[in-house]
């Protein structure tokens, strides 16, 4: 049951630094809920997190299976790390899990972010990623707002019942 608050929150901020399918679509699911319940939504996509907004890249995304200690098989059962090193099984499990994530009607990474986009949300990669890893602004989805600096994300991030949160 929901209570009023005294503080509603007006504004998220969300970062996303990691690339793995449960990562991105932490950010994902979170902002595109924010969206739905009318909070103004910022994602900020920085380093390997970047891969969710590059477009060759976006709809490819795997899981981390070694030293992943919350993966889980179909069933709630725990899969040990140490399999995470027999070839094949990054794939295996990334297959697996986007299985999972269609039999729940889980749209792909670019779908999610024109959901996200068409219902006000707004996306930013990370200047000094796209520095670092030599991507252009060609190499960005069509709903990538604009590239920020660190700087200028805290600046657009501020505000009155703001929040950041860091997946």
């Amino acid at each position: 049951m929901a209570t009023e608050q005294k503080h509603p929150i007006k504004k998220v901020n969300i970062i996303c630094a990691k690339g793995a399918i449960e990562d991105v679509y932490a950010t994902l699911v979170m902002g595109n809920g924010a969206v739905m319940e009318g909070i103004e939504t910022n994602l900020f996509f920085t380093f390997f997190g970047l891969d969710a907004v590059i477009k060759r890249r976006m709809d490819k995304l795997h899981t981390a299976v070694v030293g992943n200690p919350a993966l889980r098989l179909p069933g709630g059962m725990r899969m040990p790390t140490l399999l995470g090193i027999i070839p094949g099984m990054e794939s295996f499990t990334s297959w697996m899990m986007k299985g999972e994530m269609a039999k729940l009607d889980v749209p792909p990474v670019s779908e999610f972010l024109d959901l996200i986009t068409a219902g006000g949300g707004k996306i930013y990669a990370c200047r000094l990623g796209m520095d670092m890893f030599k991507f252009t602004k060609e190499d960005l989805s069509e709903f990538v707002t604009g590239i920020l600096t660190v700087g200028e994300f805290y600046e657009l991030a501020g505000g009155e019942g703001s929040q950041i949160i860091f997946t």
